[in-house]
């Protein structure tokens, strides 16, 4: 079964109540012979052109993995429904997947560098601060002492 990114534009009414309309796409697709991967609801937005009469739609991303008959199947259960404006099913770029995974392991390696060198730095300023005291203690008793013979 190969991974798909459905993109799936909600009519705007349902902004309210979209669980229905949800429930009835996790159908469409389980129906299908999928299963829904991972979810992202992007909210109401305005749209860059009207589809119809209609200025906004309801966002939503799914991961969906599926088997080769299945987007046949469920572009006919989008194409009759009437809570789905447009959609857009495409296959998922594993290429993609990839670099993602190694950028975000490289900026995890470059932050844990970063914290790591805080830490160094953090160790070197205490390391200064203690000497600065020692230093002034000794300057203190110092003059201490220097006082106590002035006075005899």
């Amino acid at each position: 079964m190969k991974v798909y990114e459905l993109s799936v534009l909600f009519h705007p009414d349902l902004e309210m109540n979209l669980e229905p309309a949800q429930k009835k796409l996790e159908k469409i697709v389980s129906d299908a012979g999928g299963k829904i991967i991972k979810t992202t609801e992007d909210g109401k937005k305005h749209l860059a052109y009207k589809i119809g009469d209609l200025e906004y739609a309801i966002f939503n991303y799914y991961d969906v993995e599926l088997p080769p008959e299945a987007p046949h199947k469920m572009s006919d259960a989008f194409n009759i429904a009437d809570e789905v404006i447009r959609y857009l099913l495409v296959v998922k770029d594993e290429r993609k997947e990839k670099l993602e995974a190694k950028r975000r392991e490289a900026e995890a390696k470059r932050a844990a560098n970063a914290t790591e060198k805080a830490e160094e730095e953090i160790e070197a300023v205490e390391e200064a601060v203690e000497e600065v005291v020692e230093a002034a203690e000794t300057i203190a008793e110092e003059g201490a002492t220097t006082k106590e013979s002035e006075e005899k």
